[in-house]
């Protein structure tokens, strides 16, 4: 399995791109996304960037993954990295809704 790590990118070079994210920094390969400015939030996967995505997605992704790393510690309260999903009922997806009925 490969799991998408949000990173931003620091030092842009053309087809490939200096980001920093989780605690490291990696040179990423920017082919399938094309060259981006400074500051812009990529998703990647291994070492390239799959998508763009916005701060407040980096924000979720890396709060589901401390998640995943408390959960690996043995942590069982993990609602406080869920603040987009606490205090509310569960919800299906669009695609899901007809078949529930």
């Amino acid at each position: 399995m490969c799991v998408g790590i949000p990173m931003r990118v620091v030092e842009p070079e053309g087809a490939f791109a200096w980001c920093e994210g989780r605690g490291e920094r990696r040179r990423l390969s920017m082919l399938l996304v094309g060259e981006q400015p400074a500051g812009t939030w990529v998703l990647a996967f291994i070492d390239a960037a799959r998508e763009i995505i916005d701060p407040s997605e980096a924000a979720r992704i890396d709060d589901a993954l401390d998640a995943l790393e408390a959960a690996l510690r043995g942590e069982t309260d993990l609602g406080r990295f869920f603040s987009d999903l606490a205090q509310r009922e569960p919800e299906l997806p669009a695609h899901l809704k007809g078949a529930a009925s």
